[in-house]
């Protein structure tokens, strides 16, 4: 978990609000500021109490029309956007109609003129973040942080590689000694996949990147002591048994899990390449990947529209002409771990099936 040593505001502003602002009365449209697709839904509560077990994405749908609108409502900038947007139980949202944003805030005794005031916090970041709401649901994506899910063609080809094993043995379990030829990049610290699945681009149909089955984990022990040697390492964790051939990757930072979730910087069309797993249809809560990553300027929190292609029919009024129906949305995919190529997403509110080949895109502005 990312750590701040540093006091902040978290996103907390003085805010004074008149009883009627909170009103059904009051107006309940955005400021032409904000995107025509960020509207708050009609029924938005005055605010909100933050309990234990609430998400960003949970809340958000309790006020807007659109979660991914989150950063909006907020007026967050870039940097705000890629940094852990820090609320915790207790806290209270409310939706300051008269502005159009959501506000945070602890409210101070409402006075005789029917003023209630919220008194900014603040709070040091590091000591108890890790009770701050998550974006999503932590557990639904937890198993597929850490471990790599997709080894990109490039990086396939240049793995260190496991070429020896202690004794000779076949495969190998935890405590055991291995032997490894490839560049390290002054890692000490691997895991360890086995190639499984080939993805291919829907589009291209050229392999961008081979969906991994983690096998375990290994610790450097000696490196080679002569270029044509070998580096020594013993196994950490075993979760399948090991063996030669076997590739090693570093293990990343333990990533942060509190995204934002937001509209990617640039507009965004994809592909659905495959559904963890091995089977061929997702559903809501599943985990699918897509042929863009970061280079199409995906970040982790970007929320894109699950659609499927318009039928193409006749024309039954005129010569039965071919024409083709309009794209349908049917779902929202939360992105949560991105490579250069490829990303996975969560399978968000859909009403049909996810399929291989469906489109991915960014929300409409």
């Amino acid at each position: 978990m990312k750590k701040f040593s540093t006091i902040a505001f978290a996103l907390a502003f003085p805010l004074a609000l008149s009883a009627p602002a909170f009103g059904q009365e009051a107006a309940r449209t955005a400021p032409a500021s904000l995107s025509s697709k960020c509207n708050f839904l009609p029924d938005a509560p005055d605010k909100h109490v933050v309990v234990k077990g609430d998400t960003l994405w949970g809340i958000s749908g309790k006020f807007l029309q659109n979660p991914w609108c989150w950063p909006e409502v907020w007026g967050m900038n870039k940097d705000e956007i890629r940094n852990p947007h820090w609320i915790y139980p207790k806290q209270i949202v409310y939706f300051d109609r008269v502005n159009g944003r959501l506000r945070l805030g602890t409210p101070l005794v409402e006075g005789a003129t029917g003023i209630t005031k919220l008194q900014p916090q603040t709070r040091t970041l590091g000591a108890d973040e890790g009770n701050a709401i998550p974006a999503i649901p932590n557990n639904l994506i937890e198993p597929y942080l850490s471990q790599p899910l997709i080894i990109e063609k490039d990086e396939f080809a240049n793995a260190p590689r496991i070429v020896a094993t202690q004794e000779g043995r076949v495969y190998m379990a935890k405590g055991d000694k291995l032997y490894v030829r490839g560049d390290l990049k002054d890692n000490k610290i691997f895991q360890v996949f086995r190639p499984g699945t080939a993805l291919k681009d829907p589009d291209t149909r050229e392999i961008i990147g081979y969906e991994a089955m983690y096998v375990g984990a290994v610790k450097l022990d000696k490196k080679a002591k002569t270029e044509d040697g070998v580096d020594t390492f013993y196994v950490t964790a075993s979760k399948e048994e090991m063996g030669i051939g076997d590739r090693l990757v570093a293990i990343p930072p333990t990533p942060i899990i509190n995204y934002v979730p937001h509209r990617p910087e640039r507009d965004v069309k994809a592909r659905i390449v495959g559904v963890y797993g091995g089977v061929s249809v997702a559903g809501q809560n599943n985990i699918v990947s897509i042929n863009r990553g970061s280079q199409a300027g995906l970040d982790v929190g970007s929320v894109l529209e699950l659609a499927r292609y318009g039928k193409i029919i006749q024309d039954r009024t005129n010569d039965k002409k071919p024409i083709r129906l309009p794209d349908e949305t049917y779902g929202k995919l939360f992105i949560f771990r991105v490579f250069k190529n490829i990303s996975y997403g969560l399978v968000m509110e859909v009403s049909e099936t996810v399929n291989v080949g469906d489109q991915v895109q960014s929300p409409e502005r």
